[in-house]
């Protein structure tokens, strides 16, 4: 156990394949971490940077030392991840994108892409700074990202399914957090949360990835989607995979 906000999540997963059932919330209250995806007009980020912010941002406000016991942020993220985990994505730009800024959270920013993973708190009592944030609109064309840095963790999209990109980075922001818990990553400042390497895979080692996941290979961590949007129900997502060597 790391005595992180994460243990919660470890416990659910635990070892197997698919994690155990939560209820819905016992007060009712539906709640979710804003993803902000800073995408200006010029220059427009690269896709595959802006995910690996993405990532690293939703792990890294699980792992501040303000979410410990006692911290500034412990129950809002504590609430959050004892429940059903939801996050929304949405962009933002020149004022809009320094606004959030004064908001709890924590931003990343790789290869030149920024995003900013804010505090968890209900739907409906989102701050109008938030609120006023487009969620569609996130659509950036494929890039080629190269090789994975040596010692990254990886998030490795399904190649079987299309998402917008602002799906894909809360299913991504949702894998880093799995992972991060089953590794048992301990608290540290954000600057010192592992930069995430996100990747589609080639079909082939993507069903064998998942066959692996299914017969209880250790050290994957899979996202299934509740199919509210874009995917069907049971959809794996997305895989999360140790550093490489």
């Amino acid at each position: 156990m790391t005595g992180s906000v994460l243990d919660l999540l470890a416990g659910r997963y635990g070892t197997g394949a698919r994690p155990r059932a939560i209820p819905p919330e016992a007060d009712g209250v539906v709640r979710a971490m804003p993803v902000v995806l800073r995408i200006e007009r010029d220059p427009l980020p690269a896709r595959t940077p802006l995910l690996e912010a993405a990532a690293t941002a939703a792990v890294a406000v699980c792992l501040d030392p303000r979410a410990l016991p006692g911290g500034e942020w412990h129950d809002a993220v504590e609430t959050w991840i004892d429940g059903r985990i939801r996050k929304i994505a949405r962009r933002a730009r020149g004022a809009h994108w320094r606004a959030v800024q004064e908001l709890p959270g924590v931003t990343v920013g790789i290869g030149g892409a920024e995003v900013r993973a804010l505090l968890p708190g209900p739907v409906d009592d989102v701050p109008r700074t938030v609120s006023r944030l487009q969620i569609g609109g996130t659509e950036l064309e494929p890039d080629e990202p190269g090789p994975v840095p040596a010692g990254a963790p990886r998030v490795l999209l399904n190649p079987h399914v299309e998402m917008t990109v602002g799906k894909a980075a809360a299913q991504v922001g949702h894998a880093s957090m799995i992972l991060g818990a089953l590794r048992g990553w301990p608290v540290v400042d954000p600057a010192d949360v592992p930069r995430f390497a996100v990747r589609t895979p080639a079909v082939g080692e993507w069903d064998r990835l998942v066959a692996d996941l299914e017969a209880g290979a250790p050290g994957i961590a899979a996202v299934r989607d509740a199919g509210f949007t874009e995917v069907d129900p049971g959809t794996v997502t997305c895989l999360a995979l140790p550093q490489t060597a």
